[in-house]
């Protein structure tokens, strides 16, 4: 044999060998080839940036990953926590018109009738308790909270008729139930407050009908918040995951590395209606007192207040000296309610909830949302450049309905800006005739049975100028009367209105 193929072969040798050491993960002695010499050497070889050698240097690497207990671990999860994941399928009746029914009806214009079609359509579910033979199963109320027919199937291919128990729109979550005497596998309920961005955590349900999927990933943020106007629950942040999800997702569970459901599957931000990676969970502490007031009373109980409030635009918190603070503004009180009788007032500008920053209006609502009525909340406020604390009992009301929704028991029932050049030349006002404008005048309200309308500009009340939006707030908050006297310009003519907060 010829001395080149001879190198030729030993080198092919010495490089197979690297490769089998290397994937065996074990240090055997290899072969550094370092221009034309072979370098005995007890490495694994790892190309390297050596600028003192001649040709490629080797340095020791260790051994591959074990994933071993980590394949482990996600299959006792899996077998301890599929088993408590249903598929939830259910049946809507919805009324379509049809413009004609027949040729004839194209012809002599018969008029259309309403028609009654069932609508299907499919998700997934935690079966989180049993009493005796009564199963509940939590879920999102857009799954289940309009159905007219509700049918469960769960892990081992068992079916059973369902009933709805009670919904929460606010937080998309519903409680469904069906009954049988065997006992059937209940999901272990973890704190999601344990969970940070990194971990991992599992997906389980039904993606586009194909029962017991499970996916994984890790918690991508926490403290999303849906967009404003959408119809998704705003009473709850969520968790964000890259665990694939999918329609047929919504309603199952999140689950931590103890086998714990940490979240209810609900959403996904998606172009295409498919998987991007991006998929939101409600957490399960909100999920749990959701859960816990529609087993025990059918309904859900909310945490109130009694106050409107809003974000402040860059122009009102500049008038009301707020200029680069966070919070939500206070824009009317209930008379009588739970912030009424602790002392807020409306201009009020909402800093802090027992310690926790507030970072606007939604964020402030479902904060009050999730709190147990009878519990006492710490406010911080900033009222007209004072920062106070309001200490307030927080109240109760149901399925989202205020305690006390009549508009005339609103204080003032009306919102005013700072009039802006902007605004002086939009309605054509005159310099010189006032500082602050009525923007809206809420239905019902006292200021719109006294005849107050948008466009109003404010002069004085009891006889003091309003400057600006702190000497409104300064006026109509005066504890020493209930009674109120305005100055008003409307449209070139001055006129005095008064109302009484009593």
């Amino acid at each position: 044999m010829k001395l080149k193929a001879i190198l030729s072969e030993r080198r092919l040798f010495y490089v197979n060998l690297a490769l089998i050491t290397f994937l065996l993960g074990v240090a055997v002695p290899v072969v550094n080839i370092v221009g034309h010499r072979a370098v005995a050497s007890n490495a694994i070889p790892v190309v390297a940036n050596d600028s003192t050698a001649t040709g490629t240097q080797f340095k020791a690497m260790p051994a591959l990953l074990n994933i071993g207990p980590m394949q482990n671990s996600f299959r006792q999860i899996v077998s301890k926590v599929l088993p408590t994941v249903v598929e939830v399928n259910v049946v809507d009746v919805v009324k379509q018109s049809q413009s004609f029914q027949s040729p004839f009806d194209f012809l002599f214009g018969a008029p259309s009738q309403p028609q009654s079609q069932k609508q299907y359509g499919l998700g997934s579910g935690v079966m989180v308790r049993q009493n005796g033979d009564t199963v509940y199963v939590l879920t999102n109320n857009h799954v289940a909270g309009n159905a007219q027919e509700i049918s469960v199937k769960l892990n081992d291919g068992r079916q059973f008729k369902a009933t709805l128990v009670g919904k929460d729109p606010n937080r998309d979550l519903a409680v469904i139930e069906f009954h049988t005497s065997e006992r059937v596998p209940i999901a272990s309920l973890g704190n999601s407050n344990d969970i940070a961005p990194g971990d991992w955590v599992l997906a389980m349900g039904n993606p586009l009908g194909f029962q017991s999927t499970v996916t994984a990933g890790i918690v991508s943020a926490l403290d999303r918040q849906a967009a404003a106007g959408s119809n998704l629950g705003t009473y709850t942040d969520y968790i964000q995951t890259d665990a694939a999800i999918n329609p047929g997702n919504s309603g199952g569970a999140l689950v931590d590395m103890q086998g714990n459901v940490v979240g209810i599957n609900t959403w996904i931000a998606s172009k295409t209606g498919g998987s991007n990676g991006i998929g939101f969970a409600i957490p399960m502490n909100v999920a749990k007192k959701v859960m816990n007031d529609i087993i025990k009373s059918g309904h859900v109980v909310y945490g109130w207040t009694g106050v409107s409030v809003g974000d402040p635009t860059q122009i009102v918190t500049d008038n009301m000296g707020l200029s680069g603070s966070q919070g939500a503004m206070v824009y009317d009180v209930y008379r009588n309610s739970p912030a009424a009788q602790a002392g807020m007032q409306p201009g009020d500008f909402i800093t802090k909830v027992n310690g926790n920053d507030v970072t606007d209006a939604s964020q402030l609502l479902y904060t009050i949302a999730n709190m147990d009525p009878g519990a006492t909340a710490d406010f911080s406020v900033i009222r007209r450049g004072q920062n106070i604390n309001v200490s307030v009992v927080i109240g109760k009301r149901l399925d989202g309905r205020a305690a006390t929704p009549n508009a005339q028991l609103m204080w003032p029932g009306m919102a005013v800006l700072p009039i802006t050049a902007d605004i002086q030349s939009q309605i054509g006002l005159p310099n010189g005739v006032g500082n602050v404008i009525i923007g809206s005048v809420q239905e019902g309200s006292i200021p719109a049975q006294a005849s107050f309308q948008p466009g109003d500009v404010i002069q004085s009340i009891n006889g003091k100028r309003i400057g600006n939006l702190k000497d409104f707030y300064a006026a109509i908050n005066d504890p020493n009367t209930n009674h109120f006297v305005f100055r008003i310009y409307r449209q070139g003519t001055e006129l005095i209105l008064g109302m009484n907060n009593a």
